[in-house]
Formats: structure tokens, sequence, C-alpha cells
């Protein structure tokens, strides 16, 4: 009998666990396949709304936490935890010597997983590689790509911008996102239980009627621009307050300048009005995306709004350049932090008054299966030079 292949998947982050749940899935019914998961980063800490709980509760085993987080938020505090994420990622490795190892996308804890799994010399497959961003996203983004041996793209742009980094094109699968996989899985049942969203995801604030007009609020610290993150979110804040309109508002992750964004918050809630605001954490993947379904727009600068939104239709207003660069669907308006230019942005989506149209940019819905295939079949490259690829 052929021994299973072993694939471990490290999941940093609320936002990562979105980006590979379906491949898991899939991987999960692969007869040769072994899984390994690994949680580690504001995954596992409560301050950030422990969504290591959604995953256990969703029937997926947890084979190792990785506590690497330094506390501060600020540049020296994310390269610290990087430099803890490689120490603690590398034992991890060495004990389980996985035959590959699945990362995510582009946040900082993603290349403390890149480094690790290269200098043991165990191939790595990434996820959403080839992007463009505009900040040290972008840069992390690109570097995991060269340290990693599998690469599983989102479109076309995608695909030829890691061609085009040296990447061996046999090696490079335009698969579609595996987020948007959940969204086509929502978008056939959209429907959303308020009774039980409010008795499960216990955030503060006023209840918002999910039967009328809301809007939601995602807005992230830019790690460019950290030490504009409390004037950028008092922009934002001022700007509902202003609307009126009944909020889903979200806590930020834990980038740089994550404490000025919720300090910005806490003062807004302290000085302000906010009756018609509810605050939470955190929520599972899906009921997350029957949210954005039900509301009118998402505000903010979470790449949730260019992409997962682009394939519902959802109405987006993303703000400042934390999304520089990202391709767009139409359901995009593109605004500055400016209180006034965000009104406009918002009372012109509410104009507008429908979804707009899905669009495939990111993916059809079916990336899980094929990335969990090719994961659990294709043989496993041997990382080259660039120069070995021409």
């Amino acid at each position: 009998m052929a021994e299973k292949r072993k694939i471990a998947v490290v999941i940093t982050s609320r936002a990562s666990y979105a980006r590979v749940k379906s491949v898991l899935r899939s991987l999960q019914k692969k007869d040769g396949v072994e899984l390994i998961v690994i949680g580690a980063g504001s995954l596992l800490l409560e301050k950030y709304g422990e969504a290591v709980r959604i995953i256990e509760e969703e029937g997926i085993s947890i084979t190792e936490k990785v506590y690497m987080v330094v506390e501060g938020e600020n540049p020296t505090t994310m390269a610290k935890t990087v430099g803890i994420g490689i120490i603690e990622l590398a034992t991890i490795f060495d004990n389980y010597r996985p035959d590959i190892v699945i990362t995510v996308a582009d946040r900082f804890e993603t290349i403390a997983t890149a480094i690790a799994a290269s200098y043991l010399n165990i191939p790595v497959a990434h996820i959403q590689g080839g992007e463009i961003t505009g900040s040290i996203d972008e840069k992390v983004r690109h570097a995991v790509t060269k340290l990693s041996s599998l690469h599983f793209v989102a479109n076309e742009h995608a695909a030829r911008r890691v061609k085009m980094m040296g990447e061996n094109p046999q090696f490079i699968f335009t698969t579609g996102c595996p987020s948007i996989d959940l969204a086509n899985e929502v978008m056939k049942n959209p429907s959303l239980n308020i009774e039980e969203f409010y008795s499960k995801y216990r955030g503060v604030g006023t209840p918002v009627d999910l039967n009328k007009d809301f809007i939601v609020i995602m807005q992230h610290p830019d790690t460019t621009e950290y030490d504009s993150a409390f004037e950028q979110m008092k922009e934002t804040l001022e700007a509902i307050y202003e609307l009126r309109i009944p909020t889903i508002l979200f806590w930020p992750n834990m980038d740089a300048g994550s404490d000025k964004v919720s300090k910005a918050i806490r003062i807004f809630r302290e000085n302000y009005n906010s009756d018609f605001i509810f605050f939470l954490k955190n929520i599972d993947p899906e009921n997350f995306l029957r949210l954005l379904i039900h509301s009118k727009c998402i505000v903010g600068n979470s790449s949730v709004g260019i992409r997962e939104c682009s394939f519902l239709g959802v109405p987006a207003v993303n703000i400042g350049l934390r999304q520089n660069g990202r391709e767009r669907g139409g359901n995009i308006i593109d605004v500055n932090y400016n209180k006034q230019e965000i009104i406009k942005a918002v009372e012109t989506h509410f104009k507008n008054g429908s979804k707009y149209e899905s669009s495939h940019l990111y993916g059809d819905g079916k990336a899980g299966e094929r990335i969990a295939t090719i994961l659990a079949k294709e043989k496993l490259p041997v990382k080259k030079s660039f120069m070995e690829n021409f």
C-alpha cells in the first residue's frame, strides 16, 4: 500500500481560513492524503475573535498551534512575529516532515511559513500568488512566490506575473481563488437566520435589523501608512455617523496600526451616539458572505470588497491605497480617506439600488477541488534556479 502524501496547511488568520477552506474540505476526502493543519498567528487570539474555534466547530482538527504574535501592532512587532514564526514552524515541519506545505496569500505570517519550509527543502504550494496590492503585502506575496514550487493563482493576469518572475510554467495552475468557492455556495443558499446570527456571534452595540437596509464596514490599517491609521478610521466613522445608516462594523486585523484603528473606534463609541452600529470581532466565512449579500454595500479597504464582492455583485466603497493595483469588477467605487467622498460613494450605491453583475475575475467557484486534486496527484517539483526555466 502506497504511503499517504503528507500535506501541511498553515492558517494564520480568519481571512486565510476563508481562502483555504474549500481546499481543506477537498483534501479531507482524498484517500491518499494525510492532512496536517497548523493554526497560528491571530487565528488563536481572543483579541481577534479566536477564529480557531470556528474551524474546530466545522470539523477540521488542528494538529498543532503556534503562538507567534508579538503585541504592539507596529512594524517592529510584525518583523519579530515573523521571526518567532520561522523558529516555531521550522520545529513543527522538522517533526512532521510533510511532503508539501501550503501557504496562503500575502500576510506577513505567510512569509514565515515559506521561509521555514524552504530551508527544510520542503516544497511550498502558494495560493493567490501573482497579484498586485501596492503595500508591503505585495512584496511579501512576491517573495513567497520565489520561495514556492507550486503556484495556484486566481486568474491569467496573476499567472502571467508569476511566469514573469521566472517560475516554471509547468507548475503554475490557474485554478481560481478558493474563497470564491464559498461565495458560490452562499449564492445558492443566501438566507441568513437573524435570530441565530445574534445569539451565535456576540458583539456589542445595538443589533441591526438585517431585513432592512444596512452597510458593513471592514477597515484595516495600511502597513505603509500605519501612523495615519487613527485619522483614516476617524474619517470613515465620521462619514458613517453623518449617513446614520444601520451598520455592522468589524474590528481590524493585527497589522501594524491595528491598535490605532481600534482606538479610533473606541473613542467614537464614547463620544458619539452609535446606537445604529453593531460591533463584531469575527464570524464564520459563509455567514460573513451572507451578511454581505443582504447588505447595501461594504465600506473600507478589505480585499473582500474587491474579490468576493465582485463575484457576489455586492456594491463596495474601497477607501485608500491598501488594495491599489488589484483587478476590479464593476462593483467598486474608489475613494480617498475623505468624509465627503465616502458619503458620496455610499449614497451613489444606494441610489443605484441593486446588486452588480457577478464577475468571475477571481474564479468560478471550483478552485478547492482543482487545487486538492493537483496536490494529491502532481509529481512534486524540485525548485530550479531562475535561468533553468529558459
